[in-house]
């Protein structure tokens, strides 16, 4: 039972200065990559539905709320990664505090977070781009459609679109980091002008009595829609996965990660407060808000601009989702709980057989299974990684497996922001369905079956 707890040597993983992957990448590219993979669809659908049924006008008070909880969890990944600058982000980060065994669950629970993130972007882009083709009168058949069907479409059998983009964000990673980096800088830089362009016409339209009254559902409604916005921001720790790729780890990581997150909490404070104040906040209940709006006030030429915005945006969210996604992968097959394979790499550098699987996974899954049935498994294992590594820093601190590591920054105000961000946590997870806690539980089952059938008995940490 005790070497259940066995710790990651990550001091003598540090000497080896990550040898195999190619760092390469700067605090700018992962400040893109950050806002890349955070400003998704949720900036195109959120706020209208928190405005519509919480908060009302008030909608900019949850996503600072939100904001406030993510920047705990960020300043405790922040330290985690100037720190241990490794792969895996919270798996190796648990690995070193708690050991193996809390390690691989959270491992595995994050393998749920970015399979079934990608599985879910996808779909929503194949939705937004099947609209786009509408436009051109072009339409699929429906047996190719999303298998949870639409208002007025039968059910499809398999999601083609959703299965060839991530077929195509695969091919792409493959091609090597710097070439994923670059194309998803563009996409994100055209993403911000997009979402700028529907601040600058919504504030043309702008009533302050909009903004009366402005908390009609009262501070109640604030906080259940901050639970909604906080899962807007998800994404941030994806950042951390590039640890071994990047230049100069201990400074440029609490710069990616914590600048994309001020960014993005801008970015979503000026898009609430120009769509409130453009539009009545009861009118906003709609799958499209943003592009809604833009008809509502009949500017059809920024929503159809828009529209293809949020296409884009969902580009570069899964452009990092599978650079994530397979740098785990590769993370925990590199320390034998997985098959070896998984972590070879290629003449480039890249582990081409977890990139490989991880994409093919996704888009079978995005193709063939109700999303609505599995989307909420992203938050479990989302929120599983928070809390650990909230909680994890003050065992970093004290522990003698890595109390002697320098970081290079330190969560302000400790240990208050560790303590804050693990109780917001758990607050969140235990607000989750049943439903999602018996899927969960399944999955987890899966990975104790694999970890006690293979993982234990290959763990290098184990056998050394």
């Amino acid at each position: 039972m005790k070497s259940l707890f066995n710790k990651k040597d990550v001091t003598s993983d540090l000497a080896k200065n990550g040898a195999g992957l190619t760092r390469s990448l700067t605090a700018k590219d992962l400040i893109v990559m950050g806002v890349g993979v955070i400003v998704g669809a949720g900036i195109f659908i959120t706020p209208g539905l928190i405005a519509a049924k919480y908060a009302g006008p008030g909608v900019i008070l949850t996503y600072l709320l939100a904001a406030l909880v993510c920047i705990g969890a960020a300043f405790c990944y922040s330290e985690f990664a100037s720190t241990i600058p490794l792969a895996g982000s919270a798996y190796t980060y648990a690995y070193s505090t708690f050991g193996e065994i809390v390690a691989w669950i959270i491992g595995w629970s994050l393998v749920s977070e970015y399979l079934f993130a990608a599985s879910t972007v996808s779909v929503s882009w194949s939705a937004y781009f099947r609209n786009l083709l509408t436009g051109f009168s072009i339409h699929l058949p429906a047996a190719l459609q999303s298998s949870a069907g639409t208002a007025g479409n039968p059910k499809g059998v398999f999601d083609i679109v959703a299965f060839v983009i991530i077929f195509l964000v695969t091919v792409l990673t493959l091609q090597g980091l710097k070439q994923s980096v670059r194309l998803n800088a563009i996409m994100v830089f055209i993403k911000i002008f997009v979402i700028l362009l529907f601040v600058v016409v919504a504030l043309f339209f702008f009533k302050p009595a909009n903004f009366n009254p402005l908390l009609p559902y009262g501070w109640s409604g604030v906080g259940k829609g901050a639970s909604i916005a906080f899962f807007a921001f998800l994404g941030f720790d994806t950042v951390s996965t590039a640890s071994e790729e990047v230049k100069n780890p201990r400074r440029n990581m609490p710069i990616g990660i914590i600048a994309s997150l001020l960014i993005v909490s801008i970015l979503y404070g000026l898009v609430s407060f120009a769509l409130v104040g453009a539009v009545n906040y009861k009118k906003l209940n709609v799958a499209d808000p943003v592009a809604f709006a833009l008809r509502v006030l009949h500017q059809d030429w920024a929503a159809g601009i828009i529209s293809l915005g949020a296409v884009l945006g969902m580009t570069t969210v899964l452009i990092v989702i599978v650079f994530g996604g397979t740098r785990l992968i590769y993370s925990i097959s590199r320390d034998g709980l997985l098959p070896k394979n998984l972590n070879k790499l290629n003449k480039s550098s890249i582990p081409v057989g977890s990139t490989i699987i991880f994409g093919l996974v996704a888009g079978v899954v995005g193709a063939v299974l109700p999303v609505d049935k599995i989307t909420e498994l992203v938050n479990v294992g989302t929120l599983l990684a928070f809390s650990s590594t909230s909680l994890g820093v003050m065992f970093l601190r004290h522990s003698k497996n890595t109390r002697d590591l320098k970081p290079a920054f330190r969560v302000p105000l400790y240990p208050i922001f560790p303590i804050i961000s693990f109780i917001a946590c758990v607050y969140l997870l235990s607000q989750l369905q049943v439903f999602t806690w018996k899927m969960f539980g399944l999955w987890t089952l899966l990975g104790l079956i694999i970890y006690f059938t293979y993982g234990r008995r290959h763990s290098i940490v184990d056998n050394k």
